[in-house]
């Protein structure tokens, strides 16, 4: 008589926020530049309702309120309309194979190297051109560079998921998680910290082993826990639709762990990053009061970023639909069954 194990139908997330001590903030501006964001997202765009109310729902502009806090408006506007842009740009990623990720590829990078003079009948062309136009006043030279070269490696990043998503690839861990620093986005994001609080951090500076594993730390966390590409709190849409790019996938299949002990697993891991965080932030070197001071506003982004994600995937309606605020209070999730 064979005996077949009861598949799970609920596992229990980690406790991440109380493990997490940074300060919530909010920028004084969010519900306007929310408002005119979503205006602008829409513009142009044959949404049906459905998808409006997912980004109704998906509340990108709160998001950026509660990671730029500082930011005037002008420039929480451009953030706001990067990450409406950079969840657009996720969205259609997952649906789209080698061919189709090259070529909206084409077209944004392009559209970034040659912001005034490249043309292209894409609506990605117009939205890309729009924010970064009004990006470039005030950028730094280095932000501007190390957005459009993040804004490279994720698409980099992204073709490499196309193909194994395409070729059923299940990736080793070490490899998922160095291509998923960058397939997350959140390095772009760090370029725009600097540009919403106007710093001007010399290349060096940026490039030092210490700043360098600070945002990777944040990275990190915001990736593998919450936030735009969360590998945690998104597990549950994510095998529904039987999507194998997700580190509890990963985990699972190389550590021969259920579900409930891979989400251990990588919760361990988040609460690590949270961690070193904090130590390499106790060892930052001296470059100077005028760099000290900016590079102090850079490495509090990163921590707004860390703990507004972390809240915000409990309030948004992408990983929990209408349930967050009950799964952030209890830390159960129900499993969604299996699209056929």
């Amino acid at each position: 008589m064979s005996i077949i194990a009861a598949l799970p139908i609920k596992f229990i997330l980690p406790d991440l926020v109380s493990h997490c001590d940074f300060k919530l903030r909010m920028n004084r501006h969010h519900k306007q530049a929310t408002a005119e964001s979503k205006r602008w997202l829409f513009r142009g765009d044959n949404l049906n309702q459905k998808s409006r109310k997912a980004i109704h729902g998906l509340k990108a502009g709160q998001l950026t309120s509660m990671c730029y806090p500082d930011a005037g408006y002008p420039q929480l506007r451009v953030c706001s309309d990067f990450m409406n842009y950079l969840f657009h740009l996720d969205n259609l990623s997952d649906d789209m194979d080698k061919a189709g990720t090259k070529n909206i590829a084409n077209v944004v990078l392009n559209s970034l190297h040659h912001p005034y003079d490249y043309y292209s009948s894409a609506r990605l062309n117009k939205m890309t051109k729009d924010f970064y136009r009004r990006m470039l006043p005030t950028a730094s030279r280095g932000t501007s560079r190390r957005f459009i070269e993040t804004m490279d490696l994720f698409f980099q990043a992204v073709h490499v998921q196309a193909t194994d998503r395409a070729e059923g690839v299940v990736p080793d861990l070490e490899s998922y998680i160095s291509l998923r620093r960058d397939t997350s986005g959140c390095k772009p994001c760090w370029a725009l910290i600097e540009y919403g609080n106007n710093l001007d951090i010399p290349d060096e500076v940026m490039e030092h082993p210490i700043i360098q594993s600070l945002g990777e730390a944040a990275n990190d966390l915001v990736t593998w826990s919450n936030a735009s590409a969360s590998d945690i709190f998104s597990y549950n849409m994510e095998q529904s639709k039987g999507h194998t790019h997700n580190m509890i996938s990963v985990v699972m299949h190389e550590e021969y762990l259920d579900i409930q002990c891979a989400v251990d697993f990588v919760g361990e891991l988040c609460k690590q990053s949270i961690d070193r965080f904090n130590e390499n932030r106790g060892l930052i070197p001296s470059w100077g009061p005028k760099i000290d001071k900016d590079v102090a506003i850079y490495v509090d982004g990163l921590a707004a970023w860390i703990v507004g994600s972390l809240h915000w995937s409990f309030d948004t309606t992408r990983y929990f639909q209408n349930s967050g605020r009950e799964v952030k209070r209890t830390r159960v999730v129900s499993l969604l069954p299996r699209s056929k």
